[in-house]
């Protein structure tokens, strides 16, 4: 087999499994007899590893993709690729976008981490094909992000939180929940978590602004360009595929990634706003997102910790003390 692993320090947050483990993750799934042909680790994601896989006897390759040991798994990050499992009913409305699940496993029987087998998507990644176009034609690309985006939001839930649990009964109860959670792993990682705490201390006590949602709407939690898949040869962009839907939250659809990246520049994503529609622009509503923005900078804060970007980490105290001023 043609095992290729992206080389990582015994430090990273991301290990990888062996040929050995690839291969018999291969057996459960495609029985005994199977020759995987290789293995090559995406380096792209930052949370899963992920193989792309070609076995003999199959026409495409599939992706395989391997959870954090569960030790290594932050409390508001538990058991992400189960949450992206159970979520998948919830996004039918997108299942022609979304690659198939060929088999999944959290028995650990195989190897100790939580696996799934997924098809392969056809196009490129979206960082990579959107450069061969003029930025005058930039503006399809996200006007068919807002048009995805609000198919997903427009699915109601019955209850506040991850697709998979806790619940919550009220948007207050979730949020402050959430940010309690990123607070706990803040200090866990020995990082100063005593911001997100007082920006949790402001959402519960002003709580009657959160509960103003009251209608639990689907969120993607990490809709954006890096995960999403264009053609390879389309004369304008073309969305071909989206992937990596492990955030899933039941949530005001404000409160999503996706939101926050489109509001991030007044660029092309402009065109985001064609498809999707108007922001809520309420005194309320800007309140909330100023509650959404410092829990986005929390979990930014922990994503860097983990990618050793020491840097980067502390310039996220500068951006949550801007919010805390706007929050008083």
């Amino acid at each position: 087999m043609d095992f290729r692993p992206v080389e990582r320090t015994s430090q990273a947050f991301q290990q990888p499994v062996t040929a050995e483990e690839v291969q018999a993750v291969c057996r459960r799934v495609f029985g005994s007899d199977v020759r995987v042909v290789s293995a090559v680790e995406l380096g792209s994601g930052m949370y899963n590893n992920t193989y792309r896989v070609a076995v003999a006897g199959q026409e495409r390759p599939v992706i395989l993709r391997v959870a954090p040991e569960p030790g290594r798994q932050f409390r508001s990050e538990r058991e992400l690729m189960r949450n992206e499992y159970a979520s998948l009913p919830y996004l039918a409305v997108i299942s022609s976008l979304l690659p198939r699940i060929i088999a999944v496993d959290w028995t650990h029987e195989v190897i100790g981490r939580d696996w799934m087998i997924q098809s392969f998507l056809d196009g490129v990644p979206a960082p990579e094909r959107l450069r061969d176009y003029p930025r005058t034609l930039w503006h399809a690309f996200f006007r068919q992000m807002g048009a995805i985006a609000r198919q997903v939001h427009a699915v109601r839930g019955t209850h506040f939180g991850p697709v998979t649990g806790p619940v919550y009964g009220t948007w207050s109860e979730a949020v402050v929940a959430s940010l309690e959670d990123i607070a706990s792993d803040l200090d866990s990682a020995g990082l100063d978590a005593a911001d997100v705490r007082k920006v949790a201390a402001v959402a519960g006590h002003h709580h009657a602004v959160l509960d103003e949602v009251t209608e639990p709407r689907m969120t993607l939690g990490d809709f954006w360009t890096l995960n999403t898949m264009l053609h390879s040869s389309a004369p304008e962009p073309m969305i071909t595929g989206v992937f990596d839907t492990d955030r899933t939250w039941w949530a005001d659809p404000q409160a999503d990634w996706t939101i926050r990246m489109a509001t991030a520049k007044a660029d092309e994503r402009e065109a985001f706003w064609d498809s999707y529609g108007p922001l809520d622009r309420s005194p309320g509503a800007a309140w909330r997102a100023r509650i959404y923005e410092a829990r986005h900078l929390g979990a930014i804060r922990l994503e860097r910790y983990r990618l050793g970007k020491e840097d980067a980490v502390r310039e996220s105290y500068g951006a949550m003390a801007a919010v805390l001023v706007e929050l008083a």
